[in-house]
C-alpha cells in the first residue's frame, strides 16, 4: 500500500523535507534563523527551487551563524550576489543581514529567539486538523501577530504568508492534512512532550 502524504510533497527533495522536518517543533534558535531566511528567501519563488540551494545558502551564509551573518559587509554581499548558489536577489541578501542582526537583539531581549517566537502560538504548536491542501490558509491571525511585531523590530521580508509558512516549517503548526502519515506521527511526538 502506498504511503499518503501532503499533496505537495512530490519530488525527491520535497519528499525527504516533508517526511523528515516539515511540521516538526523546532527549538533550536540556528535553526529557527535558518527557516526564518529560507522562508524570506522564498518568497516569489517556489519551495523546491529553496531546497534545492539550501546546502549552497549553509555554506555562504556561515551555517547561518547568525552573529557571523550580523558582521557582513558590502564586500561578502557582492561576493553572495555573485554565486548562484543562493537566490541573488540583492534585497533578499541584504534583508539577511538586517535580519541576522534584529535576531541577535531578540535574543538578548528574551534570551532566546525561541522564547519570543513561540508566545505568538501560546508556547505549544496549533493542531489543525485539514481534509485538504485547499482548506489550509495562507495567512492566520498568529502569523498577522508575528509579521507585525517582527517588522517593528526590524525584520524584513517577513510578511503574514511567509511568517505562515515558517511556523509549517518550524512546527509552530501542524499543518499535515489528516491522512498524510506524517499528520499522526507529528501529533503523536506533541502528546509525549
Amino acid at each position: 500500500m502506498a504511503v499518503r502524504r501532503c499533496e505537495w510533497a512530490r519530488g525527491e527533495l520535497d519528499i525527504a523535507y516533508h517526511d523528515e522536518e516539515w511540521g516538526v517543533p523546532v527549538h533550536d534558535d540556528r535553526t529557527l534563523f535558518e527557516f526564518l531566511i529560507l522562508e524570506g528567501a522564498q518568497a516569489g519563488l517556489s519551495w523546491s527551487t529553496i531546497l534545492k540551494k539550501r546546502e549552497g545558502y549553509r555554506v555562504l551564509f556561515d551555517n547561518f551563524d547568525a552573529k557571523k551573518v550580523a558582521r557582513y559587509d558590502a564586500r561578502r554581499i557582492a561576493k553572495l550576489l555573485d554565486d548562484p548558489r543562493i537566490v541573488r536577489n540583492r534585497l533578499k541578501v541584504e534583508s539577511t543581514v538586517d535580519n541576522a542582526k534584529a535576531f541577535l537583539a531578540v535574543q538578548k531581549e528574551f534570551g532566546s529567539f525561541d522564547a519570543y517566537i513561540w508566545q505568538f502560538t501560546g508556547g505549544k504548536p496549533i493542531v489543525n486538523r485539514w481534509k485538504s491542501l485547499k482548506e489550509i490558509p495562507a495567512r492566520t491571525v498568529e502569523s498577522d501577530a508575528m509579521s507585525k511585531d517582527l517588522k517593528k523590530r526590524g525584520f524584513r521580508f517577513v510578511g503574514s504568508t511567509i511568517c505562515y509558512a515558517f511556523m509549517q516549517a518550524t512546527g509552530m503548526v501542524n499543518d499535515h492534512t489528516i491522512d498524510c502519515f506524517r499528520y499522526r506521527e507529528v501529533t503523536k511526538r506533541l502528546a509525549r512532550r
